[in-house]
């Protein structure tokens, strides 16, 4: 009952002087709400990101060619073959050649990158059809000349308009536009919104020509492999790298000419960065929140001299420093949970607006509340004490006779 007392009297001092209270607390609030709102958009932005990745999906192998690396050898179909026979417990696969060239149509040209592929590439690389349909093994078998284009090419090219069954021309040659991709965006790495794909033999045998040969072999720019059990994808990347050693002559201490990357440790590395930089953003926004303490502390510390002969008085009639020291004590605790909670309430809404408009993902979490609320009740307790300490050790002969 004694603590409801002090907070009364907390209360009561408080409102006393309003646009004071108010000012002071002003510091609690702009620090909590960043707090809060930083910490939101950092676990937003991570989650988006991967949700995207994951969208992929976690038993997901991709084997590219080292570009960076002068002399390296490419990827062939010969090894993919020899992948898809020497690598267990892989469920599915598919092979990819990718070259920028000219997609136009009505007059419009554009160059952007077309992806020669096999049929089941939506199915291994997790991508949804908007609208008709990908091609399918009688179209690479037939080199038919179909095309299926990404969300944002197929806007640019025709707008509003349906363009199944429509025909653009893919450098210089007429292909008929059987699917759209629904749009994806981008995933750590180059967005396929913009690509053309066409069928596998396709693109070998009347598209790329000479390009996609390399001392007469057919090379890949990509590779995938899903790997049936998630839990074997790291065994699985191990004997990969062992086969395409293998295929590419490469010793032990040779370095090596292609990458393996695993979605899982995509994952493990983004979340290796985010996190500390989540951490990073709310200590940066915590700043403010030690200034705002300072200010308290200050404030206080006037609020004691402006209250030396009632604090005089109430030892006069008994009161002990205990008690005079608790009750600067709760005043300051009080006001900073005050500004803690407008400063939730001010983070909240700011998460809000951002997640509303569209610009970020904000993610509110309980842990972001209550780090930021304890860490107001934090401030309050520190930066209250040598004002209760310095309040409870007046003489309270020296304190009556204050002027």
């Amino acid at each position: 009952m004694q603590l409801l007392e002090y907070v009364r009297i907390a209360f009561r001092a408080l409102s006393a002087n309003k646009l004071r209270s108010a000012l002071t607390m002003l510091g609690i609030i702009i620090g909590v709400g960043a707090v809060v709102t930083l910490m939101a958009l950092g676990d937003g932005v991570q989650a988006q990101v991967t949700g995207d990745i994951a969208g992929l999906g976690s038993n997901l192998l991709s084997i590219t060619r080292r570009s960076d690396l002068p002399g390296g050898k490419p990827l062939t179909w010969e090894d993919y073959q020899q992948l898809r026979l020497l690598v267990p417990g892989i469920a599915d696969s598919n092979a990819s050649f990718r070259r920028n060239g000219q997609v136009s149509y009505a007059g419009v040209t554009l160059n952007v990158p077309i992806r020669a592929t096999e049929s089941n590439y939506l199915q291994v690389r997790n991508i949804a059809l908007a609208r008709g349909r990908f091609f399918n093994n009688k179209d690479n078998q037939l080199r038919t000349r179909v095309v299926v284009l990404g969300a944002d090419l197929a806007d640019t090219l025709f707008g509003k308009l349906n363009p199944l069954g429509r025909e653009v021309k893919l450098n210089g040659s007429a292909y008929e536009v059987v699917g759209v991709l629904l749009k994806r965006g981008n995933t750590l790495g180059p967005s396929e919104d913009d690509n053309a794909f066409i069928p596998l033999e396709t693109g070998y045998t009347r598209l790329f020509g000479t390009q996609a040969y390399e001392n007469g072999e057919r090379i890949l720019s990509v590779v995938s492999l899903s790997v049936a059990d998630p839990a074997q994808v790291q065994t699985a990347l191990v004997r990969v790298e062992r086969v395409l050693r293998q295929q590419h002559q490469l010793t032990l201490r040779d370095e090596l000419d292609f990458r393996v990357i695993s979605q899982n440790a995509v994952l493990d590395t983004l979340n290796q960065i985010t996190g500390p930089l989540t951490g990073f953003l709310a200590l940066l926004a915590g700043i403010s929140l030690v200034v705002g303490g300072i200010g308290i502390m200050n404030i206080m510390l006037v609020s004691v001299t402006e209250r030396t002969r009632e604090i005089g008085l109430r030892k006069a009639v008994g009161a002990r420093s205990r008690a005079i020291l608790w009750q600067f004590l709760v005043e300051t605790v009080t006001l900073c949970l005050l500004g803690g909670i407008f400063g939730i309430l001010m983070g909240l809404v700011v998460a809000w607006a951002v997640t509303r408009s569209g610009a970020l993902q904000a993610n509110v979490s309980i842990n972001a509340i209550g780090m930021a609320f304890g860490f107001s009740s934090a401030v309050g307790l520190i930066f209250g004490i040598y004002p209760a300490m310095r309040a409870a050790s007046l003489s309270p002969i020296v304190a009556l006779r204050y002027e």
